[in-house]
């Protein structure tokens, strides 16, 4: 014990203090950075949006399945389905019971001429909001 005592008394508060202040800077940029995102597709600039939610995502200190939800469709809107097809199988995988992730998944899928995989992500979407309506957990 006497060891750590030593090795953590040796690095004194100085360092962590600015790794604090670096990582409270951080966490303000990044809420900065999706709040304008939300303003930006608020008023349909979609491509700002885009922008926005990607240096959120980027810093990746938080996870929000609605950003990439967001996200997504901005990518639909400017005529990108891979990447929103991408963007909402993120939503998904943060939140695995979330009926707008699979809806996002089968436009995407739609507008890339995928039908068949479209209408299964359709029917998953339809029992997760039909599961949560009955009381479970989803969308």
């Amino acid at each position: 014990m006497p060891t750590y005592y030593v090795v953590l008394n040796s690095f004194g508060y100085g360092l962590v203090q600015l790794s604090f202040q670096e990582w409270t800077q951080q966490m303000r940029d990044m809420l900065e950075a999706r709040k304008r995102g939300d303003v930006a597709f608020r008023d349909k600039e979609f491509k700002t949006a885009v922008d926005c939610y990607s240096q959120f995502i980027d810093v990746g200190t938080m996870v929000s399945p609605t950003v990439y939800a967001r996200r997504s469709l901005c990518y639909l809107l400017c005529d990108q389905p891979d990447a929103a097809l991408r963007d909402a199988m993120q939503a998904q995988c943060v939140y695995p019971d979330w009926s707008t992730a699979f809806y996002m998944q089968a436009v995407a899928l739609a507008k890339l001429d995928m039908q068949k995989d479209a209408a299964d992500m359709l029917n998953e979407a339809a029992a997760l909001e039909e599961k949560r309506q009955r009381g479970g957990r989803g969308s």
